[in-house]
């Protein structure tokens, strides 16, 4: 009876731990997959900031239809226009629309005293991304202004300058935490490994002394690590997704940031960590057990 426990005592101590493996490693991919998360979020939260740096083109007053519509066409032909969906991002905002939203938005009707709307019709341009930096957003605003029939342009200069500042310091941050991040994973994986196999390095030791080939010994354990790595990128996928939708559930307006093939993506690249670090890391371990002596494997 003792010995039967003993054996199974034995057989306990130097089994592979499967299940704290693959939590290990399934956490620190999550971790990894939450800060992959909030970088897609950010650049999409970039890209709906950029999408509302706009150039407002007034026209002159007696401009005429026909000179409007040329207005139109010239500003809809310039490369720093912005387009969605093959369409260039322009609208023209009349000078009575502008009155009425004045009127709406501070409840002051200045027709009343003043006689006349003294506003003027304008268009309203979407500028490109690779066109919001200040130095060229005033090499833009001067070329508008030499088009016939209009009267100035204008865009906020300090809310661009601004933008742009925050969003270089918030990317630079982020890169660097992402590095930061991505090496904590790597080696928090690498010890979890390292240590699994400790358990079974005279499973190591005893294949080496009946003569197997180092390929052979290696060959089970990469395949194992590797489903391990998979396997650990399915759940964390799996736990960030839960955590997306519930997320978007209780925060307003978050769902505009979703990207459903950016997301795929991500998953896609936490299934391929996995099994990658999983990879490395063991074949570095077993290279190591391999190497070693009888005397430092105790």
């Amino acid at each position: 009876m003792e010995k039967d426990q003993r054996s199974k005592k034995k057989k306990k101590l130097g089994s592979y731990p499967y299940t704290s493996v693959i939590f290990s490693i399934t956490l620190a991919l999550f971790v990894i997959g939450l800060f992959g998360l909030l970088l897609l979020h950010t650049n999409r939260l970039t890209e709906l900031i950029k999408d509302n740096i706009e150039l407002q083109v007034y026209l002159d007053k007696d401009v005429t239809d026909n000179q409007r519509i040329q207005i139109q066409k010239t500003l809809s032909s310039k490369d720093y226009a912005a387009e969605k969906d093959d369409e260039v991002q322009i609208s023209f905002v009349s000078k009575e629309d502008a009155a009425e939203e004045f009127i709406k938005e501070t409840g002051e009707d200045f027709s009343s005293f003043l006689g006349e709307n003294p506003l003027r019709d304008a268009y309203v341009l979407k500028i490109a991304s690779e066109f919001q930096k200040t130095e060229k957003l005033d090499s833009i605003k001067q070329d508008i202004e030499g088009v016939s029939g209009v009267f100035e342009v204008e865009y906020e200069k300090n809310m661009v300058e601004s933008i742009n500042e925050n969003l270089a310091t918030i990317s630079l941050l982020l890169i660097g935490f992402s590095l930061i991040l991505l090496i904590a994973v790597v080696i928090l994986i690498n010890n979890t490994i390292k240590l699994a196999l400790f358990s079974q390095r005279f499973l190591i030791r005893s294949m080496q002394l009946v003569g197997a080939k180092s390929s052979f010994i290696q060959k089970p354990f990469l395949w194992r690590a590797t489903l391990h790595g998979i396997i650990s990128g399915v759940f964390a996928s799996a736990l960030l997704y839960l955590l997306i939708n519930f997320a978007y559930s209780k925060i307003n307006n978050l769902q505009k940031l979703y990207e459903p093939d950016k997301l795929l993506i991500l998953f896609l690249a936490l299934f391929i960590l996995g099994a990658l670090i999983g990879f490395m890391s063991t074949y570095r371990a077993i290279k190591k057990y391999l190497k070693m002596s009888l005397d430092e494997l105790y």
